[in-house]
């Protein structure tokens, strides 16, 4: 007979021994209590106990099992494939509430942004022409006003350090007055973060930044005087933009217009003015959103 419960006939997990079928004799005179079988019921309560602790054994083991695949897959998918950077930093689209429109020191702002903003020249027949630019992502991309480069030469940028690298344009829309340059940067270089439009609000703090008047790295504080007014951009086209206070001048072209996070909420582009004595000018920028657009866009089909 087979004494492994629960494997195979006849010792299944329901089985029972008969009772011995074999009894003493009243006449035989070797019969007595010591000599007699077990009682059928101990035997059979013996034997469920043991069957019992296997089968306990068996589905503590399952659910150990099951639970360790559990965990397995929940690892699994919590180490999933990274998302892919975007061609370019944006903000979030609803900042918290606890950063405003920016109450950090203006100071530190400028040293954060500086080293992002290049000044942008271009030589072609022996003249030299400039404005201003800023990084946007780390593929080297550079974006200015497409008015800077239109004229054609070669297109150099110039970092803060003083290094002068070769630049490509990569591409231009001179719908918008915006255009893309590439170059070499190096890898400490960090980008910008393009902000939303529909976080400017008038009377925000912005600092200008560019090199106006060839004097790279100059920055220039004011606020946003009014939104969406419609100004000329790029030679005869016309367009909405952003007005600031902050001086801005020939040469800022192509450079950030940044709030207090730092954060890009606009593209230098344009100055108003009188063209008399004392007229301080009134300086345009193209909204972010419509600069980061386009931006993306000529990166893309670039």
């Amino acid at each position: 007979m087979r004494t492994d419960p629960g494997l195979g006939e006849p010792d299944g997990p329901l089985f029972t021994p008969p009772p011995p079928t074999t009894r003493p004799t009243p006449t035989d005179p070797s019969a007595s209590a010591a000599t007699a079988q077990p009682a059928p019921a101990d035997t059979a309560a013996s034997e469920r106990q043991r069957m019992g602790l296997a089968r306990a054994v068996g589905v503590a083991t399952l659910v150990a099992v099951l639970a360790g695949g559990a965990a397995g897959l929940a690892a699994a998918g919590l180490g999933g494939q990274a998302e892919q950077p975007a061609a370019v930093v944006r903000a979030p689209a609803d900042p918290p509430a606890a950063a405003g429109s920016g109450a950090g020191d203006l100071s530190e702002v400028a040293a954060e942004v500086l080293p992002s903003v290049v000044s942008v020249q271009v030589e072609r027949g022996g003249r030299r022409a400039g404005g201003s630019g800023f990084v946007i992502d780390a593929g080297g991309h550079i974006l200015t006003n497409s008015h800077v480069v239109s004229a054609g030469g070669d297109v150099s940028v110039v970092l803060r350090d003083g290094r002068r690298l070769p630049a490509t344009v990569v591409g231009q829309a001179a719908d918008t007055d915006l255009a893309v340059l590439r170059a070499d940067l190096p890898a400490s270089t960090r980008p910008l973060t393009l902000g939303r439009s529909s976080g400017v609000a008038v009377g925000d703090p912005v600092l200008a930044v560019g090199s106006p008047l060839g004097l790279s790295g100059t920055v220039t504080a004011g606020i946003v005087s009014a939104l969406d007014r419609e100004v000329r951009l790029g030679g005869s086209r016309r367009g909405t933009a952003l007005q600031t206070d902050a001086p801005i001048n020939p040469g800022n072209s192509g450079g950030p217009l940044v709030n207090a996070r730092g954060e890009v909420v606009g593209v230098n582009t344009a100055i108003a003015t009188l063209g008399t004595p004392g007229s301080i000018g009134i300086g345009f920028a193209i909204p972010v959103d419509r600069a980061a657009e386009t931006a993306e866009r000529i990166i893309r089909d670039g």
